[in-house]
């Protein structure tokens, strides 16, 4: 049987944290498909119910467990046809790590970058200091030089619940 994988959620350098929520179209060999999430150092598996008789809709999510040992923000997730063959097809779509780009990371809010604006005033704005890494993190997809924003540009703004 031929495996079709459409992930329309999480996309491409969303911000994730501790559940990862994934939803797409799947068809796969008895109807299930690996999830690997890894970022190099450490790894976690689950499996997702998905149809095998036609392109079905399907949700699953991935729990990330406390005492994970990941070292870097920058995640892919993996799905794959559970058939045991490693050539199999498959998807990988990375994201980013929530809890590793601020602690206590509950989620991000928009920002649309003024004239006169940097990543440190931002950061004072928002955090009440002027440590821009969490912003510069949670925008690494567009933003190659923290010295380098624009007006109009907007950027997420990691928030906690600390």
């Amino acid at each position: 049987m031929t495996v079709t994988l459409d992930i329309q959620q999480p996309q491409p350098f969303d911000i994730v944290g501790p559940t990862i929520l994934i939803a797409g179209n799947a068809a796969a060999f008895e109807g299930t498909l690996s999830i690997t999430v890894s970022e190099g150092h450490d790894e976690v598996t689950s499996f997702a119910q998905v149809g095998a008789l036609g392109l079905r809709q399907f949700q699953a999510q991935v729990e990330i467990p406390p005492g994970t040992a990941f070292t870097l923000n920058r995640l892919f997730l993996t799905l794959a046809d559970d058939t045991g063959n490693e050539n199999g097809p498959s998807v990988t779509v990375p994201v980013l790590y929530g809890p590793l780009i601020l602690p206590g990371y509950a989620g991000w809010q928009p920002y649309t970058v003024q004239p006169g604006d940097t990543l440190i005033s931002i950061a004072q704005a928002h955090y009440g200091n002027g440590d821009f890494q969490p912003i510069f993190q949670a925008n690494q997809n567009i933003l190659a030089n923290p010295n380098l924003i624009f007006p109009g540009q907007v950027l997420r703004i990691p928030r906690n619940d600390l």
